[in-house]
């Protein structure tokens, strides 16, 4: 099943962000094909605010184990973490 980290950020947190940003990124990359799309929330100025996170997971449970290893997890990054399932139905690359 797939699930949908949301995360959000503390205000003011950007330098925490920037400054974890590479071993974030590292360990997304880690996921491997378990991760079928990341990215950051922007606000209006473009400024990241948050992170979507889709992975591929058995369980709610096993979503938020992979969510609490993410290295912006560990620095403190995130005000909330929302983990929904979710269904990607349309363009899907891997839909048959």
């Amino acid at each position: 099943m797939l699930y949908a980290l949301i995360c959000k950020d503390k205000p003011n947190s950007l330098q925490v962000r920037l400054d974890t940003r590479p071993a974030h990124v590292d360990f997304l990359k880690g996921l491997g094909d378990r991760l079928k799309a990341a990215g950051p929330f922007l606000d209006d100025s473009g400024a990241m605010t948050g992170s979507l996170v889709i992975i591929e997971a058995e369980s709610r449970d096993e979503a938020l184990a992979v969510s609490q290893q993410d290295p912006y997890a560990h620095a403190g990054l995130f005000e909330s973490v929302e983990i929904k399932a979710w269904n990607w139905v349309i363009k899907n690359p891997e839909a048959k």
